[in-house]
């Protein structure tokens, strides 16, 4: 009795200590872990190049994590938003510095860019009028879920 008593008077004592701390859980700890072997589809339809340029970042890195190898890795972005815009060829000179990190990142072969047929008409693009680094898919939404159904994991 006395033991609990004491155990409960200490955590008592310790409360304001913890209440007027800016860390009143303590830190975080970081986990050592290691990914690999992972297949991945990105479903965007973003409306700014920020947007893109955050799924960009995120394809990036989550490849340079598994190794960046294409036989173990996968990474595929599907294009079917507003960011079609950015990928067509007559807005090039507005785009160059985005379509060129774009493009960089496919050349390992562990990210693909494809994009909704469906979609880029509805913007009034044909395959021909976007950049060469991206295949067209005859639509967005089915290409995910036949993806899903190959074992890649889903990413909005």
């Amino acid at each position: 009795m006395l033991k609990r008593l004491l155990i409960v008077a200490a955590l008592v004592l310790s409360q304001p200590l913890l209440a007027a701390s800016n860390a009143p859980w303590g830190s975080s700890i970081d986990l050592d872990i290691e990914y690999s072997k992972q297949k991945v589809v990105y479903d965007t339809a973003v409306k700014t190049v920020e947007a893109l340029t955050s799924v960009l970042d995120r394809a990036s890195y989550l490849s340079v994590l598994n190794g960046a190898d294409p036989f173990d890795n996968k990474i595929v972005i599907v294009l079917h938003g507003n960011e079609i815009d950015y990928f067509a060829i007559k807005n090039y000179p507005k785009y160059k510095d985005l379509m060129t990190r774009a493009q960089s990142l496919t050349v390992g072969g562990t990210i693909e860019f494809r994009m909704c047929k469906v979609a880029a008409q509805g913007h009034g693009y044909q395959p021909k009028d976007i950049h060469g680094f991206v295949a067209m898919v005859p639509m967005g939404d089915a290409e995910i879920v036949r993806l899903q159904h190959e074992g890649y994991s889903y990413m909005r």
